[in-house]
Parts: structure tokens; sequence; C-alpha cells
């Protein structure tokens, strides 16, 4: 039994290993749960697309069906949202995973309907993320990210004292972030923000300002508070940034 669940989850995971303690009981309820979510997943056959392994828990809703790709193996948690209304959608890679009661929406107007959220290869989300397309979203390849995430890529305009705010439009740059990052609970990240390959973000950052690969960011409003790499000295990484 211990086997055939390797077999199945290396699809996703070639360099998984269950933990010795893990009792052939609870293996056996796992494997049950996985099948469920499996032939859930199987049911977007009769909606006329390939579920691609898709891994489907139980309360997910999908809108805009047409504007939402995705690669081998999708996991999606209880109670996930997506909305692909958007000029790109909602593009995931292979091997994604979103947490429980997570939302994912390209646009929340259909007057201004927004650009699209990418998301790479084997990225990882955690539960109760929110991921915002409106200015266009990308996360790179290999990204792993903690719970209550959240991503804004749009910004209102509030100068005019005579006009409400509501009523002043909204301005979209967007925002990239980088192959191989880990970012922790409770990151917020704010529109026009890049983020260099192999960043490492603090849980409870607010992120407004573009950083460089391979650094230590933290803080409100976040800031440089270390490096990867050791041979790159911290005035180096300022001036970068």
């Amino acid at each position: 039994m211990k086997n055939l669940l390797l077999y199945f989850i290396r699809k996703r995971n070639p360099d998984f290993v269950i933990d010795n303690a893990i009792s052939s009981r609870f293996l056996l309820g796992y494997m049950l749960s996985l099948a469920i979510k499996v032939m859930r997943g199987s049911k977007l056959f009769f909606m006329g697309r390939n579920p691609k392994g898709m891994i489907l828990s139980s309360g997910v809703k999908m809108t805009y069906l047409s504007k939402i790709q995705w690669g081998k193996f999708l996991k999606l948690g209880k109670n996930v949202s997506l909305s692909g209304l958007g000029k790109e959608g909602i593009i995931f890679g292979d091997n994604v995973s979103i947490g429980d009661y997570s939302q994912i929406i390209v646009a929340t107007t259909l007057q201004n309907i927004g650009k699209g959220i990418h998301l790479g290869h084997h990225v990882g989300i955690g539960e109760f993320a929110y991921l915002g397309g409106a200015g266009g979203l990308r996360i790179g390849n290999d990204c792993i990210v903690g719970q209550y995430f959240s991503c804004h890529p749009e910004n209102h305009n509030f100068k005019d004292l005579d006009s409400l705010i509501r009523h002043q439009g909204v301005q979209r740059k967007g925002i990239i972030i980088g192959k191989n990052c880990w970012i922790g609970s409770k990151v917020t990240i704010l529109d026009g923000v890049v983020i260099g390959d192999g960043c490492v973000i603090a849980a409870g950052a607010v992120v407004n300002q573009p950083f460089p690969a391979n650094t230590i960011i933290g803080g409100v409003p976040a800031k440089i508070i270390g490096q990867r790499c050791p041979e790159l000295s911290f005035h180096k990484i300022k001036n970068i940034a």
C-alpha cells in the first residue's frame, strides 16, 4: 500500500518520502481521500476539459472556466475560488498547489477586466491566499508561499480632492515574482513590485518596491535585511535595489 501511494505522489513530487512514523491505517484513509479528490476533478471531462490529474477538494468554484488553463496535477484545496475573467485569464503550470479557502481572481468588475494571473511550475501557496490579477501577476517556478498571502496589482487614484476616490479610477503596473522564492505567511505584495529570483520574504512583510535576486526581505514597509550570498556585500545589494 505504501509503495502504491508513493507511486502516485511521486507523479507530482519525485523526491517525496513517507515518514516511517505514519501508520498503515492513516495511509489507507489518505489514499481514499486522494482517490475521491481525483474523481472529483475528473468531472471536468463532462465540461469538455482535460483535468490532467487534477486533485480537487470540496467546495471549489471556477467561474469563466474557458479562461482558466492548467498543467498536470493541479491541486486545489477546500473552498478555493477561481475567476478567470480577464484578458489573459488564469494559467497554472504543472504541479501547482493552492491551499484551502484561497481566492484567485483576475478582476472583480466588468468595466475594466484587467490582465491575468500566471503561476509557474511547482508553485505551492498556503491557505487563505488572495491573488488579484487586474494589472497582471506572475509567480515564477518553484516558489513556496505561506498562509494568508496577498497580491494586489492595482492602485486607486486619489489626488483629486474634489472627486470621490472611487470615481477616480485605478492605475495598474503589475507584479512579478521570480523563480525559487520563499515567501512567509501574511506577506502582502503591492502593485509595481518586481521580486528577483531566489528571494526570501519574512512573515508579515508589506512589499511596496522592487528587490534584487537572492535578498532577504522583511518589515513594514519591506526593506533588505540580509542576503543569501555571503560573498555579495550588503552595500552592493542596496545599490542594486
